[in-house]
């Protein structure tokens, strides 16, 4: 879960996320050292004094600053690509748990058990537990099982909501009428908490999610 003037993403606990956390890295790289070569030619522009009354035209110049920009975004582009592609996967999943957002609480059904459904809603602070997390905590969990291909169908019953967890990289838009689906695998044992990500009317910010 995130923490105090934590300025990164969250530690990761899904192959996915963790490849999600390298490509933010190998990106900023990136951006980082066109901000600074940028920079450096403003800089050099405004205090420099020579000038060259002969100069037309710099086809050299101009064919490198037209490729090599070409290249820097094939860099960005590729990786981008390869991770948007396994996102997308589904890989045999093991278990399937069904998430349907109401306002303002979600609901889940695992569909691979006969009746086994149940609401998950906020704990309010004044039934707060002393080490349980203020507006992060529910009354029913999700549980789920480490190192198993898990998929997730999540909708919604009355407006947009947005089934989210951030450790595992997973971001879901729960749209009335319509199933989304999505793939992940935990791999590490724990608590990783989410929110409803998509504004969805005056309790948006109190319908959190578990997964234990």
């Amino acid at each position: 879960m995130a923490t105090w003037a934590n300025l990164g993403l969250q530690d990761s606990s899904s192959p996915l996320m963790e490849q999600l956390n390298f490509f933010h890295d190998h990106t900023l790289l990136i951006l980082t050292m066109i901000t600074i070569l940028v920079g450096y030619i403003m800089g050099m522009l405004m205090f420099n004094s020579f000038t060259n009354r002969y100069l037309l035209h710099g086809q050299t110049i101009e064919i490198i600053w037209t490729v090599l920009p070409a290249i820097i975004l094939m860099f960005i582009a590729f990786p981008s690509l390869r991770l948007l592609y396994l996102m997308d996967g589904i890989n045999t999943p093991s278990i399937t748990l069904k998430s349907v957002g109401h306002q303002w609480y979600w609901s889940y059904e695992y569909s691979d058990f006969l009746n086994l459904e149940f609401d998950s809603y906020m704990v309010p602070t004044n039934e707060l537990e002393t080490n349980g997390f203020r507006l992060l905590d529910v009354d029913n969990r999700v549980v789920l099982p480490m190192n198993n291909q898990i998929r997730i169908l999540v909708t919604a019953t009355d407006v947009l909501h947005s089934w989210t967890v951030p450790s595992l990289g997973v971001k879901v838009d729960a749209t009335p009428g319509r199933l989304n689906q999505l793939n992940f695998l935990i791999n590490r044992p724990g608590l990783f908490f989410g929110q409803c990500s998509e504004i969805c009317g005056a309790n948006h910010s109190f319908m959190p999610i578990v997964i234990e």
